[in-house]
This record gives structure tokens, sequence and C-alpha cells, in this order.
């Protein structure tokens, strides 16, 4: 599959809050949280868009200092096991390599063995568990961080 990591604009938003409540179809983030990520400065939004403009993933992550979160990353179902989740992956390390952050860290489901084995070929450490964490159903999220040697 062909596909580009582009920073996410407001015309990837529909396809990427449509993708949201598919994934995530409670907790999803609202259209408002969506255009906020797209503009925060201290943050990357970003998109894979194959030719025609379909968005088939999308991810974001935050800094604070020298530190980032990575808020959510999404490959729409009929797109996955074809590497845009380890695309978008590297766009956010390097994102954290430009400004210098000390670490990126995540949360995924427990039960997400798909989502822990990916993060994990990428580098990311288990370093905790945050019990009952998300709803429907109720269930502890793994915290997952990717340190940087400086």
């Amino acid at each position: 599959m062909e596909y580009t990591i582009v920073p996410m604009t407001a015309e990837h938003l529909d396809q990427v809050e449509a993708l949201e409540r598919t994934i995530f179809s409670r907790g999803a983030w609202s259209r408002k949280q969506l255009e906020e990520i797209c503009s925060a400065g201290c943050a990357a939004a970003l998109a894979a868009v194959t030719p025609d403009g379909t968005v088939v993933g999308y991810a974001s992550a935050q800094a604070v200092l020298d530190e980032g979160n990575i808020n959510n990353v999404a490959v729409c179902p009929q797109s996955r096991r074809q590497g845009v989740g380890s695309a978008l992956l590297e766009a956010l390390r390097l994102f954290a390599a430009e400004r210098q952050l000390s670490f990126l860290t995540l949360e995924v489901r427990a039960s997400n063995m798909g989502a822990r084995a990916l993060y994990a070929r990428h580098g990311y450490q288990e370093v905790g568990r945050r019990k009952n964490y998300y709803e429907f159903p109720r269930e502890d999220a793994i915290l997952m961080t990717l340190e940087f040697t400086t």
C-alpha cells in the first residue's frame, strides 16, 4: 500500500474523526480536540494519507519541557500490518529528536497485544500500569516509554 506521512490539517479532520469513532468508540477524541492538537505549537499531529487522499492512520504527541506524550496512534483496520503504524511511530520519534526530548511515553490497553508488540519492536519498554484506566470495557493501561540517550 502506498501512503505518505504528512502533517494533519483541517482537510484530514473529517476522516480522522470518523476513524477515531470507529477505532475508539468510547473515549474518542472530539472534533474540537483534534483541531486543537493540529494547531498546538508543542505538538505533532500526523496523518498517513494514500495518493487518493484517504487517511489510513494518524498519530499525535505533545511535548512539555523535555518530555513527550503520545496521545494516540490509530490505523484503520484494513490497513494494519502494512507498515503504517511503524511509519507513524518513526515520525513521532523524529518529532521527539527535533525537540531533544528525553523520552516518549504512552498508554495502551493491557489486552491490545498487537499494539504492545508494535511499540516493543520500536524500543518502547513497559514501565508501569494504570489500574482500571480504560472504560467500556474497564481495563488497565500499560505504560510504555521510549527513552533517548543524550
